[in-house]
């Protein structure tokens, strides 16, 4: 089975109500295995210049989309509303 990975594009509007956001993630995270494969600032070569970008990996797709899914993930994502601007995916990796 191909592992899957969440691609994150963000730009941080408010740093102090992120901060909420950065506390309540990591659990959620926690519970699905995710790893951290690349995370802070990118060089833009083409298209939108965001602050942030990061790549998590997961072990298959149906984790990627059950960590996104769960409640410990959206309480997270409630916290980072109005915080910043994101643009997340989810891909499937390569066999």
């Amino acid at each position: 089975m191909p592992k899957a990975f969440w691609i994150a594009n963000v730009t941080i509007t408010d740093p102090g109500r992120y901060k909420g956001y950065q506390a309540a993630a990591p659990a959620a995270f926690a519970e699905f295995g995710a790893r951290f494969l690349a995370r802070g600032d990118a060089e833009t070569l083409e298209g939108r210049p965001w602050q942030r970008r990061v790549v998590i990996e997961f072990d298959s797709l149906q984790q990627a989309r059950a960590c996104y899914e769960s409640k410990a993930y959206q309480a997270a994502r409630a916290e980072r509303a109005g915080a910043c601007e994101a643009d997340i995916a989810i891909i499937e990796g390569l066999d």
